[in-house]
């Protein structure tokens, strides 16, 4: 399985000419190449994670593209047909194995509603967690996407994720709100907590690819 990394919190799978989006949201550059596309998940309804116009766009290249979310996007989708999935779920959608964890984003101030969210694991071996902190658990993470910096966190808690999940290997994601200062120093944080855990951080940027 190829993993291929997009701006901010999106990211493609390809594997045996298939292809699986997550979250393909507004600081996302439009998505063009998405035929042969078989699903799609979207973790939560904020927009930098999902916006009409890249939906619209992925369906017009891959028409039979199955959408997952869980209720509150549902909701904020309706003029597309969305999947509900919720922790515990499996869905499969061939050649892609979907596995879902979470259930709530966090906690962004205590004004702000907390709302639906899914980490999602694929085909056993990469996870995404989404806008959480939630732990796979009973799972031995072989790649995490562990977001970078956003509005909900401290780089504190990005480590502190990172040294109980323990992947083998880690990579940052959701840093479009970072600085390239701010980029460059989340991911010195992140490598030495990787590390910690005996496990490789690779420092992607948008467009690069790791295989899995």
């Amino acid at each position: 399985m190829r993993l291929t990394k997009f701006e901010h919190a999106a990211l493609l799978l390809e594997q045996s000419g298939r292809k699986l989006f997550v979250d393909p949201g507004s600081f996302t550059t439009p998505i063009t190449d998405a035929a042969n596309t078989v699903a799609v998940v979207i973790t939560h309804e904020h927009p930098d994670h999902w916006t009409p116009d890249q939906l619209r766009r992925i369906l017009e290249a891959s028409p039979d593209a199955m959408l997952y979310g869980p209720e509150g996007v549902v909701r904020a989708a309706s003029d597309f047909a969305v999947t509900r999935v919720d922790p515990g779920d499996t869905v499969e959608v061939a050649p892609f194995s979907l596995r879902f964890f979470g259930g709530r984003h966090a906690v962004i101030h205590s004004s702000i509603p907390v709302i639906d969210n899914v980490g999602v694991l694929v085909n056993d071996t990469l996870y995404y967690p989404g806008d959480s902190w939630a732990v796979p658990e009973g799972v031995e993470v072989d790649t995490l996407a562990v977001p970078a910096g956003a509005p909900w966190m401290k780089i504190a808690e990005a480590m502190d994720y990172v040294l109980e999940v323990k992947p083998k290997r880690a990579f940052g994601t959701h840093e479009m709100v970072l600085s390239v200062a701010g980029k460059s120093m989340a991911a010195d944080r992140l490598a030495w907590a990787t590390a910690e855990g005996g496990g490789e951080y690779v420092n992607l940027q948008p467009g690069d690819s790791l295989d899995l």
